[in-house]
């Protein structure tokens, strides 16, 4: 019957007078109602080079010692657990942010978990001769760049529908699109010649499309599809490894974060309810006020530690893989927003409903 369906088909296609690209479209419209069957007999010989990859990754990690990485959001957070990790591993380090202190005190305790050299730089990646001239010092300083890290993270908290001005989230994108943009073309050339590696930090949030954070998801998945075309583009000259991580331990999950007026905060009652987060993911234990805040980042989900992050991340651009995803269980999500859109939206609906009466609710969490 297949056979019989494919020779009608073929026949409708030789007496149509309908332009070549019609056709053409006709065929593969048909192929693609059978695709099931034929993913039915890839899948095997696939999952099975799979394996045998992963087993290989991991008999033989890559060694970075004495390997120079070059990490950008490294004065807090995830950035600065990631240096820790390198660090670990005897890699010498180029650590950027903004805050030149906190990136100062990263760098003691970097050499003092045993990198031999650490490089403080203090830029901002959303300018691109920023980001040009922290790559330049980084290859002057060493003499080479092998793992480029893009950490660095803006996020907003709020509808969409209540923001005063959408231009004013516009640094969202400069610091998580374009931020992650300008660093990679400027190590691209001196990564090629050593062989090196990318890290991209996407979010699990981006793509499960959460609410009130429109912005920052858009931004996310620019930064996911920028890091997958790259890595076809790289052909292996580089390797990628794009990270879609749920809530990690960072300033945003302890309280940072700009008023209404534009200036930044750090609620420390807000920070000692995130911390206690982690170990009862409840919030109607607290006051009612200090929990909206907590509640508007992490709704249901538990927050992970930024350490087992950090090593995840390590681990997982050592072994050269694709992706890595922390918690692991947010892979299950990806499958049903993909399978069943409906139903992640409902869910979504249910943990995120807005509450009448609460009033505009609109802050930005600097992750750096």
């Amino acid at each position: 019957m297949e056979t019989l369906s494919m020779l009608k088909v073929g026949y409708t296609l030789l007496r149509s007078e309908t332009p070549a690209t019609d056709l053409v479209n006709a065929f593969m419209d048909w192929a693609a109602r059978r695709s099931l069957l034929l993913l039915a007999v890839f899948m095997p010989p696939y999952c099975a080079y799979k394996l045998a990859s992963s087993a290989l990754a991991a008999a033989a990690p890559e060694d970075v010692g004495g390997k120079v990485v070059l990490i950008t959001g490294a004065s807090s957070g995830i950035g600065e657990q990631i240096a820790y990790r390198y660090a670990r591993h005897g890699a010498r380090l180029a650590l950027v942010a903004r805050r030149e202190a906190s990136l100062r005190d990263v760098a003691a305790r970097a050499r003092e978990l045993g990198s031999p050299d650490v490089l403080v730089v203090p830029g901002d990646v959303a300018r691109p001769d920023d980001c040009r001239r922290f790559v330049k010092a980084t290859v002057e300083h060493f003499g080479r760049l092998d793992h480029l890290v893009n950490n660095a993270g803006l996020a907003n908290v709020c509808w969409f529908e209540e923001v005063p001005d959408v231009a004013d989230f516009k640094q969202v994108l400069d610091v998580n699109f374009w931020g992650t943009v300008h660093p990679t073309h400027a190590a691209l050339p001196h990564l090629k010649e050593s062989g090196g590696k990318i890290f991209v930090n996407s979010s699990a949030v981006a793509v499960l499309a959460m609410p009130r954070m429109s912005f920052y998801n858009a931004s996310k998945a620019a930064v996911l599809n920028f890091a997958e075309t790259l890595r076809v583009e790289l052909h292996g000259e580089v390797g990628v490894t794009v990270a879609t991580p749920g809530w990690i331990e960072s300033e945003m999950t302890k309280g940072k974060h700009l008023s209404i007026d534009g200036t930044v905060e750090v609620d420390q009652d807000t920070r000692d309810v995130s911390l206690c987060l982690h170990v009862t993911h409840r919030c109607y234990e607290f006051s009612q006020i200090k929990c909206v805040f907590v509640q508007a980042q992490v709704g249901v989900f538990p927050v992970e530690r930024g350490g087992r992050y950090a090593e995840a991340i390590v681990d997982a651009v050592r072994r050269g893989r694709r992706r890595v995803t922390v918690p692991a269980w947010y892979r299950a999500m990806f499958l049903w927003r993909a399978m069943a859109p409906e139903v992640t939206g409902a869910c979504q609906r249910v943990f995120y409903r807005r509450s009448s009466g609460r009033g505009r609710v609109s802050s930005e969490i600097k992750l750096e």
